[in-house]
Parts: structure tokens; C-alpha cells; sequence
């Protein structure tokens, strides 16, 4: 099987574009790394996906591993480091047939040394090909992340016998270089930890009792360690030490980032300090690309609104500005748009802060306000890079709002981030900033306003019938919308009495791990600039007219969306009314 064969079956089974398809080919031609890996790295394909037509190709069997059921006695016939070089773990043994797993079962280093094992055990081999992430999930399950804890918790402890002071000095942790020393491991287990459960946060917090550790995942923060309180000082000392800040400072807030390598990909660190009565809390952000770096067909828009954001995209001028409060998903949002523009034919240009992700191809650079080098001082430069498409993470202020806004006039295509409340709310937010409204209509081109909620895991999830206060509200929304996206709503979902969704979460779920959600999924509305929206706005609007206008243009509000999605079994509908209020 060569890469070529894998990407026409990808391409063929429309899990990816002739576009993406071509480029993932040359960059890996460019690079001489195997095209799975930008699959994986870029976030393009599911893994599942990507296993099952390997296994189509390759005449192998595919199988998903239920890691959960895989005794630890059996991981053993089949070393960690065994396992992690050649991409192989046990899934079961059955008399005298070994069935194990494999990511490339035609690696002949890897079938050596399966052979080895099969005549050591005296047993026959059966092999199925699986995915990356089971094989992911296995290799944390060799040694959980609480029982290496323990042990360096112990080592840690009998060094520290006898000493009077209960903690490390800030010199003596600066110093310590060895990669066995205990606390390094430490904090190299945690971040590796956070990486591997998908965490977006990590939060170290000393306390009066006790260190505690906790990784926010899924947007919810859940406690992952609690260790004695002698370790606080020196482990948020190796966290600076990383982040290359002040060890001798902890009077006042400091930020750093770092960069390290976690399961062969590069993960960025973006670090912040505060003080507390205890020490010094740490908060790291976990920038990774596998999960922030997503393609925009992964991020939930329905088909009505994701037509129109592939239209946004094709124009070729104009702002497209995406909304919402903090940790809506704007920047991914972002991001995802510029992965779907030509980064060859277009110069790519961004100001950042601070730069999340690196994306190949496209000019990324990061402000620095406290040097002077602001978004406004940005932009004016950027205009001399001979920008195709500009990125601006965030309007601010007012001048910024008036140069991004010129740029979009001049003939460019101007990406950006506002908080309001709703993708209406982006013209009056523009107009409070100073920018002259006779200007909007020839400068906006599309407004996107979003929420991140929970998504619900298809095999935990359960058909509920909506109580009659919900059906109302749900009716009700069903009749705003749009005549032919109402007709399916309604043959798909209305034959009877609306039925939503609940999650009861099962130990054994292989897809959750037992947390009833996989991930967030974004809820939308897709407001766009019109003929009849221009003249709105020349005219004088108001919040009316607006609303008006985009009942008038077929849009559909978040809360709409939301229920959809509700019906879909993709959400609760609880969260979308309690986000959509």
C-alpha cells in the first residue's frame, strides 16, 4: 500500500477533497514522513476512518480494541517499550492464539518481533489492524498515571528524610538537570497525561493540606492528583523552569510558554502564574495540534450553515467576523477557515495573542503591546506584506476596527474575532467602535456567532420524550425556520411527539470512558451582508430591523440550531436553552 493508494481511498470514500488529498501528497513527498501522519497531525481524517481503509487496502482484518478489557497480564507478554516502537499490543489470547493488534501489519521489523514473542509464549498469532487511538488508550493503561505518581511521590519523600524544611529551594530545583530526577518525572508525566486525556488546561494549586492537580477536559475541571503539600514549591519551580520565568518572583502574576515533544508531535505550553497565600498557582493551557487544529467539516455547522461559511470563504474580499464569549471556540474557528484556504496561491498573513498553533505555509506573528506592536500597529504593517487573507485575532479597540475594515475595502479578505452576544450584535459592536456605517455594507461580508456545548456519546445516550413545556418551546422554534430546512425538520423528527435526548453514562463505554460526552460541538448562526441589509444600515437601523432582516434572509438563530442538534441526539436540550437565553 503507498500513500498515493491511501489517499484515493480517502478521496474516494469523500472523507477527503481532490484539494487536501493532493496537498497531503506533496507535503509528504516534501518531507519524506508518511501521508497518516499529517492525516493524524492535521486532524483531517478519523482515525477509525483512516484504519478501515488501510484495512480495505491491505486485505487485513480491522477490529476496534476494547482496551478496558485487556488483562494486565496479558499487556505484559508484550513489553511498553515493545509496544510503543513497533506499534503492537495484545487485544486477547484464546488457548494457544495470541490475537494482537497492529497499526502497520505489513512492518516487517514488527512481524520479527511478534514472531520472537508467538515462539517464546508457544502460541500461533491472529492480527487485526487497529487505530491510533486504541492504541493510544493502551499504552496508558502499562502504568496509570496515580500509581507512577505514587512511586515518585515516595522517592521523593525519602530524599526529603530528615530535612528540616519541608520543601526544595528554588536554587536547588533550578539545578537539578538529571532526566531521573523525581519531580522532572513528575511534571513530565502530568503533561504527558494531559496530552493523552485531551485536556485543555492543567491547573496546579497548592493548598494548606495538600498539592492539587487538575486537568480541565471537556470543558469541565476534574481533580487528577492530590499530593503533599512539600511538593508545591518544587514542582511549579520545574513548570518555570520550563516556561523560562523568574524563579525569584513570586510576588506577582508571570507568563511564559514552552515547547516540548509528547507521542511525536510537537505540544505547545502556554503558561500563567499567580499568587495565592499557599505560593504560587499554575495554570498551563495544553496548545495542541491534534485537537485544536481542526478541519471546518469537524466543527458541527449544519449543512444550511455550513454552505454559507464555504461561500465566506470563496469571496475574494470582504470580513468575515466569528463572535461569542470567551471559550466559545473562536480561535478554532478561526483556524479551521484558514486551513481551508489555498495557503500556496495566497499570501496568509495573521497578528496574534498569542500565536496558539503553527500552521504550515501561513505567516503567523504574535503582538507584543508592551513593545508597541499592538493588533493597530500590526495591521499597518501587514498591509505591506502584500496580504491576499489577513487574520486579526481580536478587534479591540477602535482603531484597530477602523484598519481592519479599510484593509477589507482595499480588497482583502479579513478574518477577526468580537464579543457579542449574537451574530447581529456584530454591527452595532463595529459602530460603538467608530467605524462610519456607510462603510459596513461594502466591508462585512459574513457574521457567525457561536457556543461550545457538550456532545452526547452515541452509545450512552437515550431517546427521551420531551416534557409538553419543551415540546412548545421546540415547536415554536421549528416554525422560525427557513420553509425547506422546516419541511426536514419536521419529516425527520415531528412525525410524533419531539424526542430529545438524555445521557446515562456506562463504566464500559469504550467511545466515553464512562463520561456520557465526547468532546463539544459547536451551536451556530450564520448572519450575512446583503443588498437589503446595506440599506438597513445606511438608513439608520435598529435592533428590529436587524432581526427583521435576518428572519427576512432565511437565517437561523443559535437556539434553533441547538435543537436540531437536540433532536439529532447530539446535545441535551437543557444546555441549549440554558446557553441560548
Amino acid at each position: 500500500m503507498t500513500d498515493q493508494d491511501l489517499v484515493k481511498e480517502l478521496v474516494g470514500a469523500s472523507l477527503l477533497s481532490d484539494t487536501e488529498g493532493a496537498k497531503l501528497l506533496h507535503d509528504a513527498e516534501t518531507s519524506k514522513k508518511p501521508v497518516e501522519d499529517f492525516i493524524y497531525d492535521g486532524h483531517l481524517v478519523d482515525d477509525v476512518a483512516v484504519a478501515k481503509a488501510k484495512a480495505k487496502l491491505l486485505g487485513v482484518p480491522f477490529r476496534r480494541a476494547d482496551v478496558s478489557t485487556i488483562p494486565d497480564a496479558l499487556l505484559k507478554l508484550i513489553p511498553q517499550e515493545t509496544s510503543e516502537n513497533y506499534k503492537v499490543i495484545p487485544m486477547e489470547r484464546k488457548g494457544n492464539m495470541l490475537v494482537v493488534g497492529m497499526l502497520n501489519p505489513l512492518d516487517e521489523r514488527a512481524q520479527e518481533a511478534l514472531r520472537f514473542i508467538a515462539k517464546r509464549e508457544r502460541v500461533s498469532l491472529g492480527v487485526y489492524l487497529i487505530p491510533i487511538s486504541d492504541l493510544r488508550e493502551a499504552w496508558r493503561k502499562y502504568k496509570p498515571y496515580k500509581s507512577e505518581l505514587e512511586e515518585l511521590v515516595t522517592s521523593v519523600s525519602k530524599s526529603m528524610k530528615g530535612e528540616k524544611s519541608a520543601l526544595v529551594s528554588l536554587d536547588e530545583a533550578s539545578r537539578t538537570s538529571s532526566e531521573d530526577a523525581p519531580i522532572i518525572k513528575m511534571v513530565a508525566k502530568t503533561l504527558q497525561n494531559a496530552v493523552e486525556g485531551l485536556a485543555s488546561d492543567i491547573h496546579i494549586e497548592p493548598g494548606r493540606t495538600a498539592l492539587r492537580i487538575r486537568f480541565r477536559v471537556d470543558g469541565d475541571l476534574k481533580e487528577v492528583a492530590s499530593l503533599p503539600t512539600m511538593l508545591a514549591q518544587p514542582i511549579v519551580s520545574r513548570v518555570k523552569v520550563l516556561a523560562n520565568l523568574r524563579l525569584d518572583e513570586n510576588r506577582i502574576p508571570q507568563d511564559g510558554r514552552f515547547r516540548t515533544i509528547i507521542q511525536n508531535r510537537e505540544i505547545d505550553f502556554r503558561v500563567a502564574t499567580f499568587p495565592v497565600p499557599t505560593g504560587e498557582k499554575v495554570v498551563l493551557r495544553v496548545l495542541d495540534p491534534l485537537t485544536g487544529l481542526k478541519g471546518l467539516e469537524s466543527l458541527g455547522f449544519e449543512d444550511y450553515n455550513f454552505k454559507k461559511i464555504q461561500a465566506a470563504v470563496a469571496a475574494p474580499y470582504g470580513m468575515i467576523i466569528i463572535s461569542g464569549p470567551t471559550g466559545s471556540g473562536k480561535t478554532t474557528t478561526l483556524y479551521a477557515i484558514m486551513k481551508k484556504m489555498d495557503a500556496v496561491t495566497q499570501n496568509i498573513v495573521t497578528l496574534e495573542d498569542p500565536v496558539e498553533y503553527t500552521m504550515d505555509g501561513i505567516n503567523q506573528s504574535q503582538v507584543k503591546p508592551e513593545i508597541g506592536y499592538t493588533f493597530a500597529s500590526g495591521l499597518r504593517q501587514i498591509l505591506r506584506q502584500d496580504p491576499d487573507v489577513v487574520m486579526v485575532g481580536e478587534i479591540r479597540d477602535d482603531e484597530t476596527a477602523g484598519l481592519a475594515v479599510n484593509a477589507a475595502l482595499t480588497g482583502h479578505v479579513v478574518l477577526s474575532t468580537l464579543h457579542t452576544n449574537n451574530a447581529i450584535g456584530v454591527i452595532p459592536r463595529l459602530v460603538d467602535l467608530g467605524v462610519a456605517k456607510f462603510l459596513l455594507p461594502s466591508a462585512l461580508h459574513t457574521m457567525l456567532a457561536q457556543r461550545l456545548l457538550s456532545h452526547l456519546c452515541p452509545e450512552c445516550r437515550k431517546k427521551d420524550v420531551a416534557p409538553t413545556e419543551l415540546q412548545a418551546i421546540i415547536a415554536g422554534e421549528i416554525k422560525k425556520l427557513p420553509a425547506e430546512t422546516r419541511e426536514k425538520v419536521v419529516s425527520e423528527f415531528g412525525k410524533s411527539a419531539y424526542e430529545t435526548y438524555r445521557t446515562e453514562p456506562k463504566d464500559t463505554c469504550k467511545v466515553c470512558k464512562g463520561k456520557g460526552i465526547v468532546g463539544r460541538i459547536a451551536i451556530t448562526e450564520v448572519f450575512q451582508m446583503t443588498r437589503e441589509l446595506g440599506t438597513i444600515i445606511a438608513e439608520g437601523f435598529s435592533e428590529d430591523k436587524l432581526y427583521k432582516e435576518a428572519e427576512r434572509q432565511g437565517m437561523i438563530s443559535m437556539r434553533a440550531d441547538g435543537i436540531v442538534k437536540a433532536l439529532k441526539g447530539e446535545v441535551l436540550i437543557e444546555e441549549v436553552l440554558r446557553e441560548t437565553e
